[in-house]
């Protein structure tokens, strides 16, 4: 069951009338058509008598004015887009006041004439000095050049003086111990740190659609919409989420549904409206 406004119920029913004459001039059943767009029968039905409320959400309906518009050999995209989908209210007259009555009240700053001129001429005359004046930009440029080009002096340290009981002074340097070079027989020591245990994350769960037909989909993953739209058959998707996934079909028996590699099953019968959310919970069954 669905929720129309009057500019959807208007659209919904000069389309519909426009399909029903398409129909019927070329002699085509209405079984026909739900035959080969896997659309119920009870649901052309419905948008071909006007009982609009016994039809999906208008997602789903645009993408049946699609299937049988094209059917029909006429321009399916061209006219389902013509049918609004999500149309958007029109804002309220107290909005509106509201809005404006904020817009009066905001404070009204005043920049006066001259702070902008006071700054573009600061501006010029800084670059008139450079302009003017080319040995300033030389010498900026080559102490730049040296500051960043002088070497860093190193300072060996001093020995240790120390006197002998004869009164004689010894240089005694800092005993630095030297380390052995290495050979060739003599491999370098490995030091190497125990290995850890590789640990894999297999809290997540993973599934894997692939479309048999063409389906609308709506992913959810942890309570976030991660897909909407239109998949066409062969194309194959696949979403991770920690706790759950949500998937909704417009033609559940088009799609495939993988849980965490397990073998792929179908989510629901042809031209089934369906949606199935899984979780930790359902892994092994």
């Amino acid at each position: 069951m669905t929720l129309l406004n009057q500019a959807q119920k208007e659209q919904l029913l000069e389309i519909s009338r426009d399909l029903r004459k398409a129909r019927e001039e070329k002699s085509i059943r209405i079984e026909e058509v739900a035959a080969k767009t896997n659309i119920r029968l009870t649901f052309l039905k419905a948008l071909d008598a006007g009982y609009f409320e016994e039809l999906p959400e208008p997602v789903y309906v645009q993408g049946f004015i699609r299937r049988y518009a094209d059917i029909l050999g006429l321009d399916g995209t061209a006219i389902a887009n013509s049918f609004t989908v999500n149309p958007s209210p029109p804002d309220s007259p107290t909005d509106i006041k509201h809005e404006n009555t904020n817009l009066d009240k905001r404070p009204k700053i005043r920049i006066p004439l001259v702070v902008p001129y006071v700054l573009l001429l600061g501006i010029a005359c800084t670059g008139l000095i450079y302009v003017l004046n080319p040995k300033l930009i030389a010498e900026s440029s080559s102490s730049k050049k040296s500051s960043s080009s002088s070497p860093v002096e190193q300072v060996n340290p001093s020995p240790v003086a120390s006197s002998s009981t004869d009164g004689t002074i010894a240089e005694q340097q800092n005993s630095v111990p030297q380390q052995t070079p290495l050979t060739a027989t003599e491999p370098p020591l490995a030091t190497a740190s125990p290995a850890l245990p590789d640990i894999t994350d297999n809290s997540n769960l993973t599934i894997t659609l692939e479309l048999q037909g063409e389906s609308w989909l709506q992913v959810k993953a942890d309570g976030k919409t991660e897909f909407v739209g239109n998949l066409t058959k062969g194309e194959r998707r696949t979403w991770v989420a920690q706790k759950e996934l949500t998937v909704r079909s417009g033609n559940a028996g088009a799609v495939l549904v993988a849980v965490d590699n397990q073998p792929a099953q179908p989510l629901g019968g042809q031209g089934e409206v369906k949606q199935i959310t899984y979780s930790a919970e359902f892994r092994g069954q």
